[in-house]
């Protein structure tokens, strides 16, 4: 264990997901492939939405802005662990487990928001279609997006000051593969109840309330769109909503699970940590272009333009 003079913990352990080299190679390669794979389809998505000028909108700039997210949420957590995949021991020092501490609330405090305002655009655009320009426009979304960086950095912030002043002068080992709250209040030599009541309400009712209105905003949806006569109008509606679904499902689940109770471990935190830290990720470029036709076909014109080229 690595202390100080005032036997405070300088530096964690990090025991990974297993402790088998072998095994312990395939995950590196695993992560390797899963976030080269999340870098190339998400700024496909980035540079196929600023390139079609028939993607300028609301919608598309919100999916644009997704994809940032999700690029910035991989990149907080991938590298240091396929760092540590090669390391016979995994040190992480303490100022950097904090910094991810933070990057990481904050990222997915701001995806919490975002797929918030995402559904909130899906709402406008089938429940009041006649005046959704005026409604979302430009500086309205841009005002939107802002205030979901600014509500995700008060939330990291919330989140991660009562940990860093936390003392940890005992056990340093963290059976995780990144820093997260529940984890490292296990670790600290003085009472906890403070930081695990914060960490409760904070994380655990963001995304909790989260889910709930998005939850309300859709049932309101989908009856909207039960009042469709066209049954094509109904088929393609529902289409753009099961796609944003299908994200919020895999993204908040594990969440709501992990930070809507007190910090005690289960075996199954950590293939769900991974889940929304990294395999939602990846998946949300797939889920978006394999149902999305308009966003397929510009990617198609785009590529042909690069051939042509």
């Amino acid at each position: 264990m690595a202390v100080s003079n005032e036997t405070r913990v300088t530096q964690f352990i990090l025991l990974g997901l297993s402790s088998n080299p072998d095994v312990q190679l395939a995950f590196f390669l695993l992560f390797l492939v899963m976030y080269l794979l999340t870098i190339t389809g998400n700024l496909l998505i980035m540079i196929t939405v600023y390139v079609d000028s028939q993607l300028h909108t609301p919608m598309y700039f919100f999916l644009c802005n997704l994809s940032f997210i999700d690029l910035c949420c991989s990149t907080v957590i991938v590298p240091r662990s396929l760092i540590l995949f090669l390391l016979p021991s995994k040190p992480i020092s303490f100022s950097d487990c904090m910094s991810q501490l933070f990057f990481l609330h904050f990222i997915g405090g701001v995806e919490c928001f975002h797929l918030v305002l995402m559904a909130y655009d899906r709402y406008v655009a089938i429940c009041n279609p006649l005046r959704y320009n005026t409604i979302m426009n430009r500086q309205v979304c841009l005002l939107l997006v802002v205030s979901t960086w600014a509500g995700g950095f008060i939330h990291a912030f919330a989140q991660s000051i009562p940990i860093i002043g936390l003392p940890f002068c005992g056990p340093n080992k963290i059976d995780h593969f990144l820093c997260d709250g529940p984890t490292l209040t296990l670790l600290a030599c003085s009472s906890t109840f403070i930081s695990e009541t914060l960490d409760m309400v904070n994380s655990g009712s963001l995304g909790l309330s989260c889910f709930l209105v998005l939850v309300i905003s859709y049932g309101y949806i989908i009856s909207t769109i039960l009042k469709i006569d066209s049954s094509e109008g109904r088929q393609k509606a529902f289409s753009t909503c099961a796609t944003h679904l299908m994200v919020v499902s895999l993204f908040f689940g594990p969440i709501v699970f992990i930070y809507m109770r007190p910090p005690v471990t289960y075996a199954i935190d950590k293939p769900l940590a991974l889940f929304y830290s990294i395999v939602t990720p990846w998946l949300n470029p797939v889920i978006y272009t394999l149902r999305n036709e308009k966003a397929r076909k510009a990617m198609k014109k785009l590529g042909s333009r690069k051939c042509l080229c």
